[in-house]
């Protein structure tokens, strides 16, 4: 069955592809399986990762929101493969590929969004990335320490999902505008259905340009995409679709992302903090695992481990249990955590 895979890749698929064949593999060597091609298997180690499965736990844009159909980190993980995936398709790239990376590419995200990955980013002397940790997830954390042993293709298209990362593939480069049309437009999505904006509010360059509601703004920027793209040697936007996707990227942050839940930002950003220091502190209050860590890679990076694996709701009770009402957290934690503001 792989045999007639590797066929059907030769058949098909653009010179430009990543062909399954011809993978840089992975760290460690193992025997091959007899149906699957490899960027299959790491799709399928990717989703059966216990990193995965803590995704429908930790926020998209929203905390807590009142209602059953607002994005999470998962479902904003399966946004990005459906796009990654069609936008493969289209270009006859590897969609296996394509898919192992999108799943992949927000294992090591922090709870509530972005809002955490800005405080372990300021309080670690180190910083922290999300897609840096979602690699760190794959190769040092999962499986007790051994890591998924995922192929260079699909971690490299992990850690360079960004809107400047510069990916080794086309299917990496395709994931990573599959990021950005997700989040810019789902994301959009929850802020009218929570009534932050509305459809209306909308500049009209933007909406002249990418479509007046969500399945037309996607599908625009997918367009654009393949009639740039189709046939070359790399995966870019049209010009005009890439300055509208930018207005409509800066308005999201200046009237969602930045205002939403103000409240619950500030809330997050204590609870992450005072336990960011807690644990450094008391590292012997961590989990064994990540005690573990602590002696070979150094306590900051073991608590960085925990609290970006950790769900929201997770946070929110280890937060009770550990630190309260603050009296467990030193004095000196709240000077340098208003000094590192």
């Amino acid at each position: 069955m792989k045999e007639r895979t590797y066929a059907i890749e030769r058949a098909f698929l653009s010179p430009y592809a990543s062909f399954s064949e011809k993978t840089k593999g992975r760290d460690r060597e193992e025997p091959p399986c007899p149906m699957r091609t490899d960027f299959q298997r790491d799709r399928d180690r990717i989703i059966y990762c216990n990193a995965f499965k803590r995704l429908k736990n930790k926020t998209q844009v929203f905390f807590a929101p009142e209602g059953d159909h607002y994005i999470t980190r998962l479902t904003h993980t399966m946004d990005v493969s459906q796009i990654a995936r069609s936008i493969a398709r289209e270009l006859s790239l590897n969609e296996d590929l394509a898919e192992a990376i999108a799943l992949g590419h927000d294992l090591g995200h922090t709870p509530f969004g972005h809002v955490g990955e800005r405080v372990l980013n300021r309080l670690s002397p180190f910083g922290f990335r999300h897609s840096e940790q979602s690699v760190r997830v794959v190769e040092t954390i999962e499986k007790d320490g051994q890591g998924l042993n995922l192929t260079f293709e699909v971690r490299d298209g992990m850690l360079h999902h960004g809107k400047d990362g510069t990916p080794a593939t086309l299917e990496g480069k395709a994931v990573s505008y599959a990021d950005r049309i997700a989040y810019i437009n789902h994301d959009l999505t929850d802020a009218i259905r929570a009534g932050v904006v509305s459809e209306e509010e909308i500049p009209s360059e933007i909406a002249e340009v990418l479509g007046h509601d969500p399945s037309a703004r996607i599908n625009t920027a997918i367009s654009s995409i393949v009639k740039e793209s189709l046939g070359k040697p790399f995966v870019r936007m049209g010009e005009d679709v890439a300055i509208a996707s930018d207005l409509l990227r800066s308005f999201m942050f200046e009237k969602v992302y930045y205002p939403a839940n103000k409240t619950m930002q500030d809330k997050a950003e204590q609870w992450l903090s005072e336990l960011y220091f807690y644990f450094i502190d008391r590292p012997e209050d961590m989990p064994d695992y990540y005690l573990g860590i602590a002696n070979v890679f150094g306590t900051d990076r073991a608590v960085c481990d925990y609290l970006s694996g950790m769900t929201d709701r997770y946070v929110e009770k280890i937060y009770g249990e550990k630190v309260g009402n603050g009296k467990n957290v030193p004095s000196r934690v709240h000077a340098r955590t208003q000094t590192t503001e």
